[in-house]
């Protein structure tokens, strides 16, 4: 069994619990009062995932402090550029990396065990092509991206918040699609994954209904499963269990539709 991190009782006070590392709450609670579509999650952080948080959050992490405009041209060496929101434990990222070098990939999360295993991944795989933000992506879109810098996103099995009164939270509304928008490329890919139903059907009616999308697929249903997006260890399980994934794939139109 792999050891934790040192406890908060064994440091002293005031003492980061990853110095140098992700911050606990890098752009302040008092940064604004919305409804969230993250919930953080506190669990147990590897020896290996917190070394890899010391030793790499120096060269490849960033917080999301809403403070600066991100320089992605230099951030990335000149690649382009895709936002992945919410990467899990990191290994479908750092597969997507080791196939597309050609390709940086800002990948956000506020799951710290997660952001520790994908630094160690993209260290041990010699990955150059990726970094790892940590915070609220909406912030990260909103203050701290170039409108048109992007050129892709990708959002795979959000939270779902399956209880009614909770569906506000989900990240896929028509609010954040047209933030997104303005930070995508004309012709940028967005691309969504779900392996929960009713979350599907209302992203394909949101993605569907905005002007400023539009449908890679003629018959303007679901996708299959591109390519370049790896089969998970969660998906697989949700598969094994008889859940159907679905995948959609919209570009940035260049106008928005006329008439809209």
């Amino acid at each position: 069994m792999s050891e934790s991190s040192p406890s908060p009782a064994s440091r002293p006070k005031g003492e980061p619990r990853f110095p140098g590392g992700p911050a606990p709450d890098p752009a302040g609670s008092h940064h604004e009062r919305r409804i969230r579509s993250f919930q953080p999650r506190r669990s147990r952080v590897t020896t290996g995932q917190g070394e890899a948080l010391r030793r790499l959050w120096p060269k490849w992490g960033l917080d999301i402090d809403g403070k600066r405009t991100l320089d992605l041209d230099d951030l990335f060496d000149g690649l382009p550029v895709v936002l992945e929101i919410g990467f899990g434990m990191g290994e479908a990222t750092a597969q997507m990396a080791a196939d597309d070098p050609e390709t940086g990939i800002l990948a956000v999360d506020v799951h710290t065990p997660g952001q520790g295993n994908l630094l160690g991944l993209a260290d041990q795989n010699g990955l150059t092509n990726i970094r790892v933000a940590n915070g609220d992506a909406i912030i990260l879109l909103r203050e701290m991206l170039a409108p048109e810098s992007l050129d892709g996103l990708r959002v795979y099995f959000p939270d779902p918040w399956p209880k009614k009164r909770h569906h506000k939270r989900r990240i896929i509304q028509p609010e954040f699609l047209s933030l997104a928008a303005t930070r995508l490329k004309p012709g940028a890919l967005l691309h969504c994954a779900t392996d929960w139903e009713p979350y599907a059907e209302q992203m394909l009616e949101v993605l569907t209904a905005h002007p400023d999308f539009e449908n890679t697929q003629e018959d303007g249903g679901y996708a299959p499963r591109p390519d370049f997006r790896p089969l998970t260890r969660f998906e697989g399980q949700g598969l094994d269990k008889g859940h159907v994934v679905h995948d959609l794939l919209f570009t940035r139109r260049a106008e928005p539709q006329a008439g809209d």
